[in-house]
């Protein structure tokens, strides 16, 4: 990479002018064609979509890398974050203004934004219009910028660094490659605090001139672009170009114009959507093609089986049936149901050849292996964890945890409330925390409503399937894992007792739940490297002013909702461990008891923040009455489910299969009512699932759906179990076969290494290092306002597409064994 100073030789200058043009006149690498004002209104063009707000920072997180000028080019979103921002390489933390309103003018084909940044007193508009063969960009202000935003804001746009590592860039100023790994530049300030300076400046700037799905050319009349490595400040961040606000000035501070080159009659790929993990012989087996707009459709498409030999055989073949458009795409089916000899099958279509798979009667069977195997062993807290040469962390978190102030406010969604409800001050450290539980997901917390969550999921699959699986050695009282090491206790009990430890800890040391513990600050949060790093273990002394101070924080406000939540996961946990660690069982279960008797007995404690302090009061409740008459039998628990009806009634897709659960207890009276309003949730459900080609529902939150899919295939195998002519079996294989390939945007599985092919790039421990962990399931697709469903699968820093969470791995264990069940006879 070359660093360049503005040279003075106008023969220099020359030259390199001549080099940009010579780029820009690549054989077939035409620019765009002018983009259009749509109906969807954003900017399109064929192979281009300039997006102006149409997304705007995720609720959760201040910089979630979907918000403002955003570019999708030939198929990929490669831009984003076109905003006025207060740094060159901002980080996830750091300000982002406030969205006042959004105009669009269909006349001049104008969508202008009104921003602010309250607590400096500063707003202003980006205007987004078509010019020329891209579009113009600029930054409006009404009065000039604040003395205290001088030289410190500036219109940024954000380069998705996979899309671009590697490649050329080319200014008025020089010439370069964009690095694979950051490498500068950087200065130290007079505060002694690094100053990230950019690689290159100009009054324009290429990116990619040897890539015509690639090249942009921006070209500033307001002052110079820099372009600035963000990998430098954070491991997620992107290349930013920047160009900065003059001060003392209003009306347009800022003028761009931005080109993208777009292939001429450029189409995307059609994506043959199909289970990577294959199908058994009897279920339904329909193949999901996802075409461009612009493409033909894609005809003929044939199944083809593949002989030991090589050789391959045409099975089935029929043009594919028109679904119709779902978000920006048009889709196809092809159903192959009929085909049931086992065996290794490709389908081709529409110049595309898919992934061998399978058809078998064990097809599912061990697909659920790599979540119990690797994936629940690497997510342990409190232990040391080896995978033969491998260490995946070290015995972390040891010095757990200290006691929070009152009111305290935590970046990632936890909070104290007014009262302690502990018996420490804030600073002391509270002994017995330092054993049991799983890291949340990517970050290294332990949430308790995870974690009950978790529990139960793993004590459904234990009493419905009992899997005696035994691949990984358990530890409890040298805190050590080794994984593919049997030690002859079954894999998944030992997993609900790690489990159980963690919350029953909270117990005995505080009477009640708490919501949870996590780092006291953003160094320790945005650690990438093993846990056991992240503290030094050692429990603070307070008295030693050397003492680092770096003990998690335990918040402890004891709310109603995850005393309820806790209790069912007690209360579940107490008949699986049962034969297995009595003494646990025994006082999960009086623990349980004991939680249920006091919220029953005082005003419930409603205190709310994010989404750490358990869920719904009544949902919860109605948990733990479920689980506590499931291993009690006690009537009074039946009798408060019935009274919390409205609750079952108002929520049935959540709450319905819950009940079905324990239907035997309830009596005919109770059973014909949940009957009556699972037939209309029957009808509800439909009418959802048709929205897409996939029947399944999709969410559009700021995180994706799988969780919702595996939930509403687990559901409706509870409720297929309790009233089989009202529901079929093929919803919750659908759930599966979405999560193995039969999705949006591409056919990838969503289960690390499960299936051919999987997703291999993902947001675990391991998030700095472009890998994965087998069996972590990402949230899969997140569709994007207002059409574009994505998933990256070369970037891992996307959270709400490529984050595993830990209760996703004990959900899909059990939607495993579910299909399989269904299936078995069949």
């Amino acid at each position: 990479m070359t660093r360049s100073i503005r040279p003075r030789a106008r023969a220099k200058r020359r030259l390199l002018s001549s080099v940009l043009a010579a780029a820009l006149l690549l054989p077939g690498a035409g620019m765009a064609q002018s983009l259009e004002l749509n109906e969807l209104e954003y900017f399109h063009t064929r192979g281009l979509d300039v997006l102006a707000f149409s997304n705007y920072y995720d609720g959760l997180f201040s910089d979630a890398k979907h918000a403002g000028v955003e570019l999708i080019h030939h198929g990929a979103r490669t831009a984003t974050n076109g905003d006025v921002r207060l740094s060159p390489t901002p980080e996830q933390w750091d300000p982002v203004a406030q969205m006042v309103d959004r105009k669009v003018d269909r006349r001049t084909g104008t969508v202008t934004t009104r921003l602010a940044y309250p607590d400096h007193g500063f707003e202003y508009d980006i205007r987004v219009s078509p010019a020329e063969q891209g579009v113009r960009i600029q930054v409006v202000l009404d009065r000039p910028l604040p003395r205290a935003l001088e030289g410190q804001a500036g219109f940024n746009l954000e380069f998705l660094p996979s899309a671009y590592w590697g490649r050329s860039w080319v200014s008025d100023t020089g010439s370069g490659q964009l690095p694979l790994y950051p490498a500068g530049p950087t200065a130290r300030g007079d505060d002694g605090k690094p100053v990230r300076l950019p690689m290159a400046t100009g009054r324009s700037l290429t990116l990619a001139p040897e890539d015509p799905q690639r090249r942009i050319t921006i070209r500033s009349t307001s002052g110079e672009l820099g372009i600035y490595d963000g990998r430098n400040q954070a491991q997620n961040g992107w290349y930013v170009v920047r160009g900065l606000l003059p001060a003392k000035r209003s009306g347009v501070v800022l003028e761009w114009t931005l080109e993208a080159s777009t292939v001429p009659g450029w189409t995307r790929p059609t994506v043959i959507g199909h289970s990577q993990v294959g199908y058994h012989p009897a279920q339904r087996k329909v193949a999901v093609l996802e075409a461009d707009r612009y493409a033909d459709a894609p005809g003929r498409v044939r199944l083809l089986r593949i002989g030991e030999d090589g050789s391959e055989r045409e099975v089935h073949a029929a043009d594919a049936a028109h679904w119709g458009r779902y978000l920006r795409y048009e889709y196809y089916t092809f159903d192959f149901s009929h085909v049931r000899e086992p065996g290794i099958y490709v389908l081709e279509g529409a110049g595309q050849r898919s992934n061998a798979f399978r058809i078998a009667t064990d097809a599912y069977a061990n697909a659920w292996q790599p979540t119990l195997d690797v994936f629940f062993p690497v997510q342990m807290d409190h232990m040391f964890v080896n995978e033969a040469y491998r260490v995946w962390h070290g015995r972390s978190h040891m010095d757990d945890a200290r006691q929070v102030p009152p009111n305290k406010e935590h970046f990632d969604l936890f909070g104290q409330g007014p009262d302690l409800d502990s018996p420490f001050q804030p600073g002391e450290h509270i002994p017995g925390l330092n054993y049991g539980g799983w890291f949340d997901a990517g970050d290294f917390d332990i949430r308790t409503q995870t974690h009950y969550a978790t529990v139960m999921g793993l004590v459904d699959v234990w009493e419905e399937f009992r899997p005696l699986r035994d691949e990984t050695s358990i530890d409890q009282e040298k805190q050590h894992v080794e994984i593919h090491v049997p030690d002859g206790v079954p894999d998944l009990l030992q997993q609900i007792e790690h489990g159980t430890l963690a919350l029953i800890a909270q117990h005995r040391v505080f009477g009640h739940a708490i919501p949870g513990i996590v780092e006291p600050d953003l160094g320790q949060y945005t650690h990438l490297g093993d846990a056991a790093s992240k503290t030094d273990g050692k429990v603070d002394d307070p008295n030693d002013p050397d003492s680092p101070n770096d003990d998690r924080l335990a918040f402890t406000t004891n709310t109603t909702a995850l005393n309820y939540g806790s209790a069912a996961a007690l209360a579940a946990a107490s008949r699986a461990l049962r034969g297995y660690n009595d003494a646990l069982a025994e006082e999960c279960l009086a623990t349980a008891i004991r939680v249920w008797d006091f919220e029953h007995s005082r005003e419930p404690n409603l205190f709310r923040v994010g989404n750490t302090t358990g869920g719904d009061p009544q949902d919860e409740e109605l948990r733990a009455a479920v689980q506590l008459l499931a291993t009690t039998g006690d009537a009074r628990y039946a009798e408060r489910i019935r009274e919390l009806w409205p609750v079952i009634d108002e929520r049935f897709g959540f709450n319905g299969p819950l009940v079905v659960q324990v239907l035997d207890r309830m009596g005919e009276g109770f059973r014909a009512q949940v009957r009556e309003r699972a037939e209309r949730f029957r009808a509800e459900r439909a009418k959802m699932a048709e929205e897409n080609p996939y029947g399944v529902l999709i969410t559009r939150g700021g995180w994706a759906g799988n969780g919702a899919v595996i939930g509403m295939a687990n559901g409706n195998y509870r409720l297929h179990k309790a009233f089989p002519d009202l529901f079929d079996i093929e919803p919750t294989l659908q759930g599966l076969n979405y999560l193995y390939g039969t999705h949006p945007d591409s056919n990838i599985s969503f289960v690390s290494a499960v299936g051919a092919k999987s997703k291999q790039v993902a947001y675990g421990s391991n998030r700095a290092d472009f890998s994965f962990i087998a069996g972590g399931i990402v949230p899969g697709v997140l569709v994007l306002k207002p059409d574009f469903p994505e998933n990256k699968e070369d970037w891992p820093f996307f959270w709400g597409q490529n984050e595993y969470v830990i209760n996703l791995g004990a959900s899909y264990i059990y939607l495993v064994h579910a299909a399989q069940a269904l299936l078995e006879g069949r």
